[in-house]
């Protein structure tokens, strides 16, 4: 049967036969994509610094200006008054004088004129015409609400206490910037506004407190925190609280109307309840979030405080680091790469000391002009401080080059991966919980990309975050501190292409500094031969079947290559 095909036939059919199950594979085996862009941020803070100072030295200039028009006026008015009183004291025979006569005209005719042009010079037109420019980059009024709830956040996922906040001292930082008075009355207006009882309280006891102590608050007063303060508890069931709070705002001010309303309907609550022998509103010893709180939400702020963490004495042991040389890389033979395994199952590694800080550098530098924030992420609260851009491989050398480091470690093919996406994290910058790849229930989540699902995910760290910032596996309890010029990686689906769900994660609040790092996603189109089976133990059985099909597909590419030359050297010996 062979004898009555050519030798071009034979690899013409084989090919085509390859490239059938080649296809069939990549059409059963290829799940969809989720979407899941990422991250508004210190970089536009740092525009917002600048501004600032240059507003204030705008604000200086006209105070100069102020005082030398007020010191002109002040010697003029000063020399009149000499004149005038030695005028005033003998009229007559002051405007005797020819002279004295005709400089009362002219000083009336004139130089009272000039005078009134000096007092009508408004020396503010160039600081109001500056002001006016730059408000246009001034943060809103939703700005500042988000900021609010950042440092809200900060509060809850690292459980610290409004005072540590405050006054700018904890178990986890130490920082000279402290809050006012009027400072925390403004984190408990926005938790107000939001119908969050449980903050208000929180920060408006704050208020109370440095009040107590002395600190003279700005345009707050006593009996506006106090008023906040008594519907927050009563909100939250505390009619006694509340009750207690609102007599001593009428102590302050016994003519507040809607204070004598409140009490008189909280007596009137409180003593239907004693009626009836009910005291389900009881007060309480200490707050207590709301009882929705999320168990996943809980979990994932256990983690970013370093609770609740699966690594156990027999799992470390299995965890080592190693030189890397991705099976006798040419370019890591000599140099190989330092990587250290930070979890078994899933496998996640880290790579360290991968880029260069001039490299790093390079990627901000680039990323800065266009970072942009991304409200529309439905993983990212509308508040967060978070910022990122694109980077395409054609706009530096040094792109290029970190997405042929990525390919030459990996093994993995990049030619069919996102863009380098660069990501800026503010203070109480956070991502929720999410999966990096499509899941079935969104069939099109990357289908305009015709590159398959998310195979894998590259992480690169760019700074050094003084507190918080973790990356945390919510399903596995696994922790990964961001450490700059380190990247840390794992692939995202099982090798039958379905998503492996023990790589949901989530970015835990930068409680102090500023983090930068760039992701890149890696996708399935391109990998079919590149990902080796066993560099991840196959979970199921339908993932060793997968393999054993990769393993047999490879044998059949290689017998393809070597066909040509074998049926060669096969007609040369039937020859001879």
């Amino acid at each position: 049967m062979l004898g009555s095909f050519s030798r071009e036939n034979l690899v013409v059919l084989f090919l085509a036969d390859l490239m059938a199950i080649e296809f069939l594979l990549v059409i059963v085996f290829t799940p969809s994509l989720a979407h899941s862009d990422v991250f508004a941020s210190i970089g536009h803070m740092t525009d917002l610094l600048f501004t600032e100072r240059d507003l204030v030295t705008s604000l200086k200039d006209y105070i100069r200006a102020e005082e030398n028009k007020l010191a002109q006026i002040k010697q003029w008015a000063d020399k009149l008054d000499l004149l005038s009183t030695a005028a005033t004291s003998d009229p007559d025979g002051f405007l005797g004088h020819p002279v004295n006569a005709f400089k009362l005209i002219r000083r009336l005719n004139t130089e009272w004129s000039e005078l009134e042009h000096l007092v009508l010079t408004d020396t503010a037109d160039a600081f109001l015409s500056n002001l006016t420019i730059q408000r246009q980059h001034f943060p809103s009024d939703e700005d500042q609400s988000g900021a609010a709830k950042a440092l809200t956040r900060l509060l809850d996922t690292y459980q610290l206490d409004t005072d540590a906040i405050s006054t700018g001292s904890s178990s986890a930082y130490t920082s000279q910037s402290v809050l006012t008075v009027d400072d925390c009355f403004e984190l408990g207006r926005v938790a107000y506004s939001e119908g969050d009882y449980y903050h208000t309280e929180l920060w408006m006891l704050q208020a109370l407190r440095q009040m107590e102590k002395g600190e003279t608050p700005g345009v707050v007063d006593a009996v506006m925190i106090l008023d906040h303060l008594s519907y927050s508890v009563y909100q939250q069931g505390e009619l006694e609280r509340a009750l207690d709070f609102t007599k001593k705002l009428l102590e302050l001010d016994s003519t507040h109307q809607r204070a004598t309303g409140n009490r008189k309907y909280f007596e009137y609550q409180l003593a239907k309840q004693n009626k009836v022998a009910q005291s389900e509103q009881g007060g309480r010893d200490e707050n207590h979030q709301p009882n929705d709180y999320r168990s996943e939400r809980k979990k994932y702020e256990q983690l970013c405080r370093g609770e609740g963490l699966k690594m156990t004495a027999r799992r470390q042991s299995q965890l080592f680091c190693r030189y890397y040389d991705n099976g006798r890389h040419p370019k890591y033979v000599i140099g190989p790469v330092k990587q250290e395994d930070e979890w078994d199952r899933p496998h996640i590694v880290r790579y360290h000391d991968i880029l260069s800080n001039r490299e790093m550098e390079t990627v901000k530098e680039l990323a800065k002009p266009r970072v942009r924030g991304n409200s529309q992420d439905p993983f990212l609260s509308a508040c967060l401080p978070i910022c990122l851009a694109w980077l395409g491989a054609f706009e530096h050398p040094v792109v290029d080059r970190i997405n042929q480091r990525i390919e030459d470690i990996t093994g993995l093919d990049v030619s069919t991966a996102e863009d380098l996406q660069v990501a800026n994290y503010g203070v109480g910058g956070q991502y929720e919980p999410h999966y990096d790849f499509g899941r079935k229930d969104e069939p099109d989540a990357f289908k305009e990309l015709g590159t398959g699902n998310r195979i894998a995910t590259w992480l690169l760290y760019m700074s050094e975050v003084q507190a918080g910032g973790a990356t945390v596996f919510t399903d596995i309890g696994a922790s990964v501190s961001p450490k700059k010029g380190s990247a840390v990686f794992w692939y995202n689906l099982h090798p039958s292409g379905d998503g492996d769900y023990r790589t949901r994660h989530a970015a835990c609040p930068v409680l102090l500094g500023n983090k930068w790092v760039s992701n890149k996603w890696i996708h399935e189109r391109g990998q079919e031969f590149r990902r080796r089976c066993l560099s991840e133990e196959p979970t199921t059985p339908w993932d060793r079947t997968i393999c054993g099909t990769r393993m047999v597909m490879i044998n059949l590419r290689q017998l393809v290559l070597l066909f040509p030359a074998v049926l060669m050297d096969f007609q040369i010996m039937t020859q001879v």
